[in-house]
C-alpha cells in the first residue's frame, strides 16, 4: 500500500531567499495552513528537507480532498439540536 506525505505550510515565505520560495512553489504551497498530499518518494523528501523549518509533515494512508481536510479541521459545535421549535408538537399557546 502506498503511503502519502501530508505537507502543511506553517510559516510564510516572505523575506526568504528565492530558492526557498521556488521549492514551496514546486510543492504547490502558496498560503499558510494550506495542505498538499504527495506519495512518499526520495524526490519529495529532498524538497521537504529544503523547507523543513517552514512546514509540518505527516505520513498518512490516503490523500484527502479539500472538503475532507476542511471537515477534519472543523471543531465540534459543542451542542446538538434535539428538535426545532414547533416540530410536530401541534400545540399552540393562545393567550
Amino acid at each position: 500500500m502506498v503511503s502519502y506525505f501530508r505537507i502543511t505550510l506553517q510559516r510564510s515565505a516572505i523575506g526568504l531567499p528565492t530558492r526557498v520560495r521556488a521549492v514551496l512553489k514546486t510543492l504547490r504551497l502558496t498560503k499558510r495552513t494550506s495542505s498538499v498530499f504527495y506519495p512518499v518518494s526520495p524526490t519529495i523528501a529532498g524538497k521537504i528537507m529544503k523547507v523543513k523549518e517552514l512546514v509540518s509533515v505527516e505520513e498518512v494512508d490516503r490523500p484527502m480532498t479539500k472538503k475532507q481536510v476542511r471537515e477534519a479541521r472543523r471543531p465540534d459545535a459543542g451542542f446538538f439540536v434535539e428538535r426545532k421549535r414547533g416540530d410536530g408538537e401541534g400545540e399552540r399557546l393562545e393567550g
